[in-house]
């Protein structure tokens, strides 16, 4: 009784004394904002079909994404849409040590580093299918998966309200193939950014 008495209690000592993994150590928690009183300016498009866009690039979270900062808690209300230099890890940080990461797009009309010489049919084909302008496919990470039957009047609102934000020149950094080192900041899956 004694024997199974003393292995109990060096049993409790042991696994008290062992420091418990936590594979988030590296790691700290983010507050993503989401973002409304976006400026529009004058366009071409009707101003029911902008406010419509506007209300659902909103209700999506576009500029979470697609506003610098915004993925980590601090917006830069200067550049609305107008791209991200935090990135979005796409691949499992506890199995890849250096993840893949996709940097969000300038969705402005900027013509430069925008989309400013898109036209309104690409945009409803990236949307829609995920395909680029350049005909590329692009990840997940992006949610078109979840706009793929988004319906036509809805999507050309979308696109009536980025036509009509202010064009802001602002390249992102390239995106990282998994197993290439990131220079720029990033997070995983939208919530976690690492401390290295």
């Amino acid at each position: 009784m004694l024997r199974i008495l003393s292995a109990i209690v060096l049993l409790v000592v042991l696994l008290t004394a062992c420091e418990v993994y936590d594979p988030l150590v590296d790691y700290d928690v983010k507050q993503p904002v989401t973002l409304h009183d976006v400026p529009v300016i004058p366009s071409d498009y009707p101003p029911e079909q902008v406010a419509r866009g506007k209300y659902l690039a909103e209700i999506l979270a576009c500029g979470v994404c697609h506003t610098d900062g915004a993925l980590v808690g601090e917006p830069d209300m200067t550049r609305h849409f107008a791209g991200s230099s935090t990135g979005t890890a796409y691949s499992n940080p506890l199995v890849v040590k250096k993840p893949g990461v996709v940097y969000p797009a300038n969705i402005t009309p900027d013509p430069e580093t925008g989309i400013g010489r898109w036209n309104d049919d690409a945009l409803m084909r990236l949307l829609r299918t995920g395909v680029d302008a350049h005909g590329e496919q692009q990840l997940p990470v992006m949610p078109w998966p979840a706009y793929a039957r988004i319906v036509e009047e809805d999507a050309r609102a979308i696109i009536a309200f980025l036509r009509s934000l202010e064009p802001v020149r602002n390249k992102v950094p390239k995106n990282v193939e998994p197993g290439q080192r990131a220079v720029s900041p990033y997070v995983h899956f939208g919530v976690y950014e690492s401390k290295r």
